[in-house]
């Protein structure tokens, strides 16, 4: 099984903050990172964004600009999806990862990434998506995989896709097989079905009764 920390990446080596600024401009124009980590003395003091790089002046070392720096960074015991989350959040394509002794130890990649997300059951495997919605006081998440286990569904993953102070948002991924009766099971436990589905056989008899209704009222 593969591991997010398999994906730490030390292929570029870190800029250091005797390093000077056009040493760091060559690096953004060889490389397509929105950021890089600097560190100073072998410790990571934040990274230096590709655009905030190109004003600086040439002359200077990448340390003298260490006010413009950002500081975010993920542990090497950080979720994958939190590590997602981090790159969306701080807007960057690279983040670097430090161990619990805040040790520099490499950086992750969005694309690598993303790439183990595709990796994950909720993409891999084949499956239906379902979105259903509820009032925000009244979901529960062991309700929702209850009601696809009941139904002998397998549940491949969950998500919150949306959320306000009323409603919320469930996305689910299951594997195929009994998907009528899970839409059905919903419904009974006042859930919205948002997404649209041709195994709905609720919706198909909705739609066969509206069809004949048009069909007798213009004969």
């Amino acid at each position: 099984m593969i591991d997010i920390t398999d994906f730490i990446n030390n292929d570029v080596k870190p800029l250091r903050t005797t390093d000077s600024v056009a040493d760091a401009q060559d690096l953004f124009a060889e490389y397509p990172f929105s950021h890089f980590p600097v560190l100073e003395d072998g410790i990571y003091v934040g990274s230096a964004g590709a655009e905030d790089t190109e004003l600086m002046d040439i002359e200077k070392a990448v340390g003298d600009n260490r006010y413009s720096f950002d500081r975010f960074f993920v542990r090497n015991t950080t979720v994958w999806l939190d590590v997602l989350g981090e790159f969306a959040k701080n807007e960057t394509n690279l983040l670097p990862v430090l161990d619990k002794d805040n040790n520099y130890l490499g950086y992750y990649e969005i694309n690598d990434i993303i790439t183990f997300f595709h990796e994950t059951p909720f993409l891999k495997e084949e499956g239906g998506i379902i979105v259903v919605e509820k009032n925000l006081i009244d979901y529960s998440m062991s309700q929702v995989a209850q009601i696809v286990e009941s139904n002998n569904g397998r549940l491949l993953g969950l998500f919150i896709s949306e959320a306000n102070t009323e409603k919320v948002q469930i996305t689910l991924k299951i594997s195929l097989g009994g998907m009528s009766d899970i839409l059905q099971t919903f419904r009974r436990y006042n859930y919205e079905i948002i997404s649209e589905h041709q195994e709905d056989t609720y919706l198909n008899t909705l739609k066969d009764r509206s069809d004949y209704l048009d069909k007798y009222l213009n004969i």
